[in-house]
């Protein structure tokens, strides 16, 4: 298995859910981790929170950026780099859900939806993908098993993960011949904040943070030779109807 100590991680929407879940597990496995929040002083916080209940001398901090801008997307590769001096994995996890019918969702929704969820990977990606050059490192996305099964409601959201799913897999065949792997997770219901949600103890079936990254982990170490282009989770058993 691959060693992945001292590596540095760069997650975008890092403050809660997935991404804070996964900067910690990563933080214990001794992975400097920078956070990405449109709000500076939620991604220090969130930075400050994690450097506190970490189990190893790795570090996190906190950058302001919005994956909606590609300059600032760019500035958090840059303030990554200057601060830990090398980027060995990026992982897109920045996301936003508007449901609504066709005849009801916005066109303000809409672009909201595709720029962060679909653009938004695009720009990570893109601004990373020399320093991940460097360091033969990894790109992993965070779309849904909406990006494969669609449904009422969710055109917006569909169009926007169906999209992060088949945008990845074929930057993976672009990158692999330069020793990058690139990776999608496509989660079912998981526990977070995503769309207004407070996590409660009625949650307890759903995927946990700390089981996506768990997952994380197991990609950065698998075996060079074998990648997982695109996994997809479930809870184990959702009620029953």
């Amino acid at each position: 298995m691959n060693s992945i100590k001292n590596k540095t991680a760069l997650i975008t929407g890092g403050t809660k859910g997935i991404g804070f879940a996964t900067a910690l597990t990563l933080l214990n496995e001794g992975v400097n981790v920078a956070i990405t929040s449109r709000s500076e002083a939620s991604a220090v916080k969130a930075a400050n929170a994690l450097n506190a209940n970490k189990k190893t001398d790795a570090k996190a901090i906190g950058i302001e950026a919005d994956v909606k801008d590609y300059e600032s997307q760019q500035q958090a590769v840059a303030q990554t780099l200057s601060h830990f001096k090398q980027l060995d994995i990026v992982i897109a996890n920045a996301g936003v859900g508007h449901f609504a019918s066709i005849e009801e969702i916005t066109t303000e929704q809409w672009r909201d939806t595709i720029e962060t969820n679909l653009t938004g990977v695009f720009y990570s990606i893109k601004s990373s993908v020399e320093a991940l050059k460097q360091s033969e490192g990894y790109f992993i996305s965070i779309s849904s098993l909406a990006g494969t099964n669609f449904f009422a409601n969710g055109s917006a959201y569909n169009a926007s993960k169906f999209g992060v799913t088949g945008f990845t897999q074929a930057v993976m065949l672009d990158l692999r011949q330069h020793n990058i792997k690139v990776s999608t997770i496509m989660p079912g219901s998981v526990s977070t904040h995503f769309n207004n949600h407070t996590p409660s103890d009625a949650d307890a079936w759903k995927i946990q943070g700390e089981d996506i990254g768990e997952i994380v982990v197991g990609l950065l170490k698998m075996n060079p030779r074998t990648l997982p282009s695109k996994v997809e989770v479930r809870p184990t058993m959702p009620p029953k109807k």
